[in-house]
C-alpha cells in the first residue's frame, strides 16, 4: 500500500493499468483527450505489479483493479466512476483544481 500512495502522488493524475485492458485504454484516451498528462504505471509490465495489484484490489474491493484513478494524490476510481464524473461535469473542475488542467 505505501508503494501505491507514493506512486499516487509522482503526478497530479496517475492511472495504474494493464497494457492490454480496453478499458484502460478508454480511461487513458479520455485524459489524453482533455489534454491532460498522466502518469501511467502498467501493471504487468512492473516487476512489483503483482503486489500494487493486490494493493489496489484491497483498497478499490474488486478484482481487477484496473484502472485505478488518482487525482491530486485521491483515488477517485475505476473507468465507471470516472466517466461518471466526466459526463457530470465534475471532471474538469477536480483536474483543474489538482493542477491537471489549465484551460
Amino acid at each position: 500500500m505505501e508503494q501505491v500512495m507514493r506512486l499516487s502522488n509522482q503526478r497530479p493524475v496517475v492511472i495504474f493499468s494493464t497494457s492490454e485492458c480496453c478499458m484502460c485504454h478508454a480511461v487513458k484516451t479520455l485524459f489524453q483527450d482533455l489534454g491532460v498528462n498522466y502518469a501511467a504505471h502498467e501493471l504487468d509490465e512492473d516487476p512489483q505489479g503483482g503486489d500494487i495489484e493486490k494493493a489496489l484490489a484491497r483498497l478499490i474491493g474488486r478484482r481487477p483493479p484496473v484502472p485505478a484513478v488518482f487525482i491530486g494524490g485521491k483515488l477517485v476510481g475505476t473507468t465507471d466512476r470516472v466517466m461518471s464524473l466526466h459526463l457530470s461535469g465534475k471532471l474538469v473542475p477536480m483536474l483543474r483544481d489538482a493542477g491537471a488542467k489549465w484551460l
